[in-house]
């Protein structure tokens, strides 16, 4: 038997993306942005240079309690930003999601890299470091904006912060409800670099599985529905999707939308 050409999980991706064609729902989670050089605040607790846990700052606590400490580390998040960019893996995914193979993106990253590479509705699960917000009144500015020394007060005289879902808030309730929309019609789901421990997002795949889509999970380390996939591929994401993608029939007019 000649092993050499018997088929590769990467196969078997492409194959159930075509057959999935439209109705392919992909999940990322830190192990996308950390292929950008972003560093993974969960698993690299001595990165932030204050003597303070990382959730301690994300949090509504210290927005109300410690203001200048949540501002300064912040800061250092959204300036970290500059350094960094969307890699080939986010630009396929768009790629894909304008070729018809993939209907929607959903992401746990606030780095906003899916839509910096061209991905269309990206439902941002825990919001998004491209800008900040008036805590009392909502307005809205671009990130930079907290990087200016009158930054960080509103005209109101409410504090900015960051568009993100803070520690001891709820993931925003409009997302989340289309996140599960595009769980349960998807006719695959693909998990990319989440460790699926992190509830209610964890819990995406599995109403999709439970709907009958084959669930294809790629991430370096072991997850907890690891046995209820179709597919695991332990390998980095953008090798990955570059082989998937290289696997995949030309674009056709009929596939572009």
């Amino acid at each position: 038997m000649d092993t050499s050409r018997a088929p590769s999980p990467t196969h078997e991706v492409a194959r159930l993306l075509v057959a999935a064609a439209g109705r392919a729902t992909v999940f990322t989670g830190a192990g996308m942005s950390t292929e950008s050089g972003l560093p993974d605040f969960r698993s690299n607790g001595g990165l932030w240079k204050a003597n303070r846990r990382f959730e301690e700052l994300a949090s509504v606590d210290a927005l109300d309690n410690a203001y200048d400490e949540h501002v300064e580390f912040y800061r250092w998040r959204i300036g970290m930003l500059d350094g960094h960019a969307p890699h080939d893996g986010h630009r396929i995914l768009a790629d894909w999601q304008r070729r018809g193979l993939v209907d929607t993106i959903v992401t746990q990253n606030v780095d906003g890299f899916h839509t910096q590479a061209g991905a269309r509705d990206v439902l941002e699960l825990h919001g998004t470091l491209a800008n900040v917000r008036c805590h009392r009144c909502g307005d809205q500015r671009p990130a930079r904006t907290f990087l200016d020394a009158d930054g960080t007060r509103c005209a109101c005289g409410g504090k900015r912060r960051a568009g993100v879902v803070l520690f001891g808030e709820s993931l925003p309730a409009d997302v989340l409800e289309a996140a599960w929309q595009a769980a349960r019609r998807a006719r695959l789901f693909i998990v990319l670099g989440s460790s699926l421990l992190v509830s209610p997002a964890n819990l995406l795949p599995q109403a999709a599985a439970a709907a009958g889509a084959p669930l294809v999970i790629v991430n370096h380390d072991p997850t907890p529905l690891d046995g209820a996939a179709t597919l695991v591929i332990a390998a980095p994401i953008g090798q990955t999707l570059r082989a998937v993608d290289a696997l995949l029939p030309p674009p056709s007019r009929q596939g572009v939308r």
